[in-house]
């Protein structure tokens, strides 16, 4: 069994395929909204799906982190920037829409 080095694993094809997938996931979540051909329900949906497997398509083309061969305390990293993101986007969520229901009262 051959082994590979990491300039050979992580070659200029590895990269071309990420960028590809991270080109058609936007394209798709931009043709969702620009034909509008869906549901504006389905639409947000298939958006927050596409936007979910673009990130596991960096994490894992373009930062180079699987479970596999990451250590330990990159997935504590990862955990807890997903952590954030979350409070920091809920909590835009909840303001913004206390400020609507404040403002058409």
């Amino acid at each position: 069994m051959a082994t590979t080095t990491p300039n050979e694993r992580f070659g200029l094809r590895f990269y071309l395929t990420g960028f590809a997938l991270a080109v058609i996931l936007t394209l798709f979540s931009f043709g969702l909204v620009a034909f509008n051909a869906l549901p504006r329900l389905t639409t947000l949906l298939l958006i927050a799906l596409a936007a979910v497997i673009q990130i596991l398509v960096h994490l894992r083309y373009f930062l180079h982190l699987d479970p596999r061969s990451t250590p330990r305390w990159n997935l504590f990293a990862i955990a807890f920037a997903s952590v954030l993101i979350f409070i920091m986007v809920g909590g835009s969520l909840w303001i913004m829409f206390d400020l609507y229901n404040r403002m058409m009262t």
